[in-house]
């Protein structure tokens, strides 16, 4: 058997099993989705279980739970159990990461770490690296680059304008409406106008994309769903995340999104060689002049 045999299958490019069965469970037959259930309730009951263990606690047959294995992409009940641990080592799926009004302080630390640290591999394994390469490109080229987004989506576009100034391009973050039209209405091209949206729905997000197209500039969007700015976007990160409608849950699309600007900031500063290290370099020495120091 060869080496690739072993190697875990993904689904729709992820390898948490978790994430697998929950976004499987509807379309499963009535059998099989009572194991998906029984797994959902309590993987960590599941993870130790043997294959009749877990039939009786799903009130199934065995072939059923082999069959229930085979239908998300495993290939059999080991491969599955391995799965498993290895989707509970990333963190509990969002499903297990509701907060309750009870939790205590450490059952709150649990959940939130573990609902980020999975929503966040979600993420990386969905995010598409030619589109990214793409916005990277444009953005290493730009003569200026302004960045436009609304509530959390504006703290996206304010971490943004302290990086890429840093890269000697005249950066801005608009999170006015009124500002962003002002500023959008400016733009030429050459220029790249980056559009932050979770719904991708923001009509003033929208208009601003639409306005910055026909004034000839580049358009990115970092969306987290196919909304209509989309359709005004030249360069389109999907940044596609498993938010939760609890009341009590983080907004995770704020990190993912601030994750892609880590990753879009450091790609381009790679693009600009040791010229721009050497700047970087004594712009952090600098900086030390602000801080106390710790020498005796």
């Amino acid at each position: 058997m060869s080496t690739n045999a072993l190697q875990p299958k993904t689904i729709g490019g992820n390898n948490n099993i978790l994430e697998v069965i929950r976004l499987k469970r509807a379309d499963l037959r009535k059998s099989d989705r009572k194991v998906a259930e029984l797994v959902l309730a309590d993987p960590k009951r599941v993870i130790n279980a043997t294959i009749a263990e877990a039939a009786e606690w799903a009130e199934v047959s065995q072939p059923t739970v082999i069959r229930f294995c085979a239908s998300i992409g495993c290939q059999g009940y080991q491969d599955f159990k391995l799965r498993l641990a290895q989707s509970l080592a990333l963190g509990m799926s969002a499903t297990h990461s509701v907060i309750d009004a009870d939790d205590t302080p450490a059952k709150v630390s649990e959940k939130i770490f573990d609902y980020t640290i999975t929503s966040l591999d979600w993420v990386r394994n969905h995010l598409d690296p030619v589109q990214v390469d793409r916005a990277v490109d444009a953005l290493a080229k730009a003569n200026r680059i302004e960045f436009f987004g609304f509530g959390a989506s504006g703290i996206v576009a304010r971490d943004a304008q302290q990086k890429f100034p840093l890269f000697g391009v005249p950066c801005g973050a608009e999170t006015d409406a009124h500002q962003q039209i002002m500023v959008v209405s400016m733009l030429k091209p050459g220029d790249v106008a980056v559009v932050i949206s979770n719904t991708g729905a923001t009509l003033a997000i929208i208009e601003t994309a639409r306005r910055a197209r026909e004034s000839g500039c580049r358009v990115i969007g970092i969306v987290g769903s196919d909304g209509p700015l989309v359709e005004f976007c030249d360069i389109v990160l999907m940044v596609e995340t498993l938010e939760n409608t609890n009341i009590y849950t983080p907004t995770i699309s704020r990190i993912a999104a601030l994750t892609v600007v880590d990753i879009l900031s450091t790609s381009v500063a790679l693009r600009r060689g040791a010229e721009h290290v050497d700047l970087f370099t004594g712009m952090k020495r600098n900086l030390r002049y602000l801080r106390t120091s710790t020498e005796t």
